[in-house]
């Protein structure tokens, strides 16, 4: 029986694949789909007070296990209440703090440069990988969790999750990419994503969400896409990209930047930009965390 639901999954996925824009080779997540921002009630209780340095919020659980430990599990609780229902666009949050996020698809050109520029200056991160970076770099990939860095979901092949639902075994195919992607970052890097989570392309409707969710996973959009993704070929610069920042800036602001090169030009304006948008950031009194500010 165990078979067969496995083989109609693939299936399902085989027969629901989609070509993928340009920028899909470099695992980027194009923001035509931008939803308004969510603002909740209750304030994230773990956003540090007003003018804690960045360099005192942690950066992640630490991925190492004790010896003789089992690894966690790709599943987790239901998620329920407040977070429930929504593709999150911003922390909610009165105090001047930004998230700065990293997807992580196609390639790790631009990692090493990220991680020590991130390291240099003590800002913490959420990384967001896929099942089939984690496998094709898996040096990459425990490196970020060897360094203490949050990491997150983003599926394993990075697909059009709402077009998987063009077929009977929608929920089956949601499904096995969220928990399998889990699942394979949790194999290679021993760090569990949950709850974490970003749609691909940011594709999702409330179907999807609402799978999500029951996977046990908070879907976490972005703020602004600085672009740097699009290369030479869109007329991004490093400079444009710190001015995409900081144009965008509010308090809760998710940022979303990628860790590959542009697969063309291999330009890598997302890690030339960064220590920019740290230092510039700062002087406008904001200080950095992770998403887990807002999941709690």
């Amino acid at each position: 029986m165990r078979l067969a639901v496995a083989g109609a999954v693939m299936a399902g996925l085989a027969a629901c694949g989609s070509s993928a824009p340009p920028g899909a080779r470099a695992g980027v997540s194009p923001t035509s789909k931008v939803t308004a921002t969510v603002r909740p009630s209750q304030p994230a209780a773990s956003i540090p007070p007003a003018g804690t340095p960045s360099s005192t919020v942690s950066a992640a659980s630490p991925s190492a296990r004790p010896s003789g430990t089992s690894r966690p599990s790709a599943g987790a609780p239901s998620v329920t209440g407040r977070l429930a229902g929504k593709d999150w666009t911003a922390i909610p949050a009165t105090r001047r703090v930004v998230a700065l996020t990293f997807d992580a698809g196609a390639n790790a050109d631009a990692l090493p440069s990220i991680l020590a520029t991130l390291r240099r200056e003590g800002v913490p991160a959420t990384f967001f990988l896929t099942g089939d970076f984690v496998r094709d770099f898996p040096a990459a990939a425990r490196s970020i969790a060897a360094a203490g860095f949050r990491i997150g979901d983003h599926t394993i092949t990075h697909p059009y999750l709402t077009k998987l639902c063009d077929t009977k075994l929608c929920d089956a195919a949601v499904r096995h990419e969220i928990l399998g992607g889990a699942q394979q970052i949790i194999s290679v890097t021993g760090a569990n994503p949950a709850p974490l989570f970003r749609f691909p392309y940011g594709d999702a409707d409330a179907r999807t969400i609402a799978l999500a969710n029951q996977a046990g996973y908070v879907p976490i959009r972005w703020t602004v896409d600085i672009l740097g993704w699009e290369g030479n070929a869109g007329h991004i610069s490093a400079s444009i990209v710190a001015a995409r920042v900081l144009a965008a800036a509010r308090p809760g602001e998710i940022v979303l930047m990628h860790v590959g090169s542009n697969p063309d030009d291999h330009t890598t304006f997302d890690a030339d930009a960064l220590p920019q948008v740290i230092s510039e950031l700062r002087a406008q009194g904001y200080s950095f965390v992770t998403l887990d500010a807002l999941t709690g």
